[in-house]
């Protein structure tokens, strides 16, 4: 009998599971120690980033022990405790590589079956600089809810099942979206992870300006009514039911969170068994036909609308570079989100004039600034295509046209919908037409800058889009072209306010067509003086954008 013949004991895969766990969590403290090795900046920041959480989440324990005793203390903790999970459940999303160590595709080929991989990828993935923020914060929040032996039981239970079902949250959602955060969508998430702490910071600081009108706290108590059932904000508010003495409550609320739990888990299993069983990509592939070779033909769709010639192929180049390429898509998805958000916020507070949707103009315009930095490297195509001022200026040209395509509909949108909510009707012609006018010089300072200011736009990182040197490049070239390109509009904009002051608001109307076509001629001047810059510097561009 060999060794595979050999029977094997129940109670061996309960000893293969409990053996594992120690395994996996030497696994994480080993890669953990050997990736600190690899270099000094990498030590540096991880013990920067170990120094900041420890500070943060001693200032958040602080100020949750001191709400010890506060009436609205219950109101704050289990919504804080709902942000924090919904932050662990799509951090994954947007941060696919912050936890290497602990990829499950990495495991498939590993005879190890899906109970207890589950249970000891818990455990290690307890070990972190994120566990441990949101330990502290837990324990903060029992110390400012329990009262009483009840609380104090409650928030002995509620401490470990709060952190287990947010952790157990975000490795199903990372496992159940392996595929995608390894593909290059994924990728794609996480350079638009700026765009969403972005835009949080404006909600966050519009929500809290909202509460010093609304009168405090007292004004989420409906809402924390309403995720005090959520788990696992419903272990900590188990905590607060218990002190009150109602011990049904905070039952029902800590059997909440363990449901969660195990569908949590059961939905992680579930998922490591797809993941590792089902073909990846690279066997699709070939037990497939390959399917829409043709959908990406040059006359296809809305492309057949383009025009033909130097012109039409550019113009397609440019809009696949914003739908393809990471760093343009982050760049333009910002910027329409921020020109948005800015006017309109600021509208709904009843603080913003209906001249705040000029912001999307300026945001949009800044598109055309660096051009040829997002063609990295392969800009000597590019190149190779230019022989004469008149090929630079259809390059241009082309480039500044696609732009348009997105910014004109977009900046009458925005106009629109902040004339709407400030509710000056009579305004929306000026403000239109001293939109298209700021468009026009940003188009036309924006050619000038990517001819004389070129620099390269780094490909393999989130958060890096100038390459090392060449900062100093992309303040001059995005601050002066700003400048420059608000002294170009300076006579629509002296009009503006020459027609303001001297009450003649009746004529407002007629800034739209002086605009439209102040803009217009203005943009296709700076086009035609950039071309002959951009066709004599051909070399030191493609040096300056092939740097990243």
């Amino acid at each position: 009998m060999t060794v595979l013949d050999a029977p094997v004991s129940p109670a061996a895969p309960a000893e293969r599971g409990r053996h594992l766990v120690p395994v996996f969590v030497r696994l994480k403290l080993t890669l953990l120690r050997n990736g600190l090795r690899q270099s000094s900046g990498r030590r540096a920041a991880y013990i920067a980033s170990l120094v900041v959480t420890a500070l943060l989440a001693a200032g958040q324990v602080i100020g949750l022990v001191a709400l010890r005793g506060h009436a609205q203390a219950g109101t704050l903790v289990v919504l804080l405790t709902a942000v924090v999970a919904l932050g662990w459940a799509v951090m994954p999303l947007f941060f696919p590589s912050g936890d290497e160590t602990l990829d499950p595709s990495r495991l498939v080929m590993l005879p190890l079956r899906p109970r207890p991989l589950v249970g000891a990828l818990l455990a290690a993935s307890l070990i972190g600089i994120g566990p441990l923020f949101t330990l502290a914060l837990i324990l903060g929040s029992v110390v400012a809810l329990a009262h009483g032996p009840a609380g104090v039981v409650a928030g002995v239970i509620a401490v470990p099942l709060t952190l287990l079902v947010c952790v157990a949250l975000a490795r199903s959602v990372a496992t159940a979206n392996i595929r995608l955060l390894t593909s290059r969508k994924g990728r794609d998430l996480a350079v638009l992870s700026g765009l969403v702490i972005a835009v949080g910071i404006q909600f966050v600081n519009f929500g809290a300006q909202r509460l010093g009108q609304a009168g405090g706290l007292s004004a989420l108590e409906p809402a924390a009514d309403v995720v005090r059932l959520l788990p696992p904000a419903s272990a900590l508010a188990a905590v607060e039911s218990a002190s009150e003495g109602a011990y049904a409550s905070a039952a029902a609320q800590v059997l909440l969170s363990v449901l969660a739990l195990a569908a949590l888990m059961w939905l992680w299993r579930r998922s490591l068994v797809k993941l590792m069983t089902s073909p990846d990509g690279s066997t699709v592939a070939a037990a497939e036909p390959a399917r829409g070779r043709d959908a990406g033909t040059e006359g296809s769709g809305l492309f057949a609308l383009l025009p033909e010639g130097r012109t039409g192929a550019v113009m397609r180049r440019s809009l696949r570079y914003v739908v393809r390429d990471p760093k343009t898509k982050a760049s333009w998805v910002t910027a329409l989100a921020i020109g948005l958000i800015v006017p309109v916020l600021n509208a709904v507070q009843g603080a913003g004039s209906v001249y705040f949707a000029c912001f999307a103009a300026g945001m949009l315009g800044m598109q055309m600034y660096n051009q040829f930095g997002q063609d990295t490297s392969a800009f000597w195509m590019v190149a190779l295509s230019i022989s004469s001022t008149r090929d630079a200026y259809l390059e241009l040209r082309a480039r500044a046209s696609a732009l348009l395509l997105i910014t004109l509909p977009y900046t009458v949108l925005v106009t629109v919908v902040t004339t709407a909510v400030v509710g000056d009707w009579a305004a929306l012609p000026g403000v239109m037409g001293l939109s298209f006018a700021l468009l026009g010089a940003m188009l036309a300072t924006g050619a000038t800058a990517s001819a004389l200011f070129p620099y390269s736009i780094p490909q393999d990182g989130a958060f890096k889009n100038v390459a090392p040197g060449q900062a100093g490049l992309a303040w001059i070239s995005i601050l002066g072209g700003m400048v420059a390109a608000a002294l170009l509009s300076s006579p629509v904009i002296g009009l503006t306010v020459w027609l303001h002051g001297a009450d003649l608001q009746g004529w407002l109307w007629l800034l739209l067509p002086v605009g439209a076509v102040y803009g217009t001629a203005v943009g296709l001047l700076g086009v035609r003086l950039a071309a002959p810059r951009a066709a004599g510097r051909l070399p030191e561009i493609l040096a300056a954008v092939s740097k990243g």
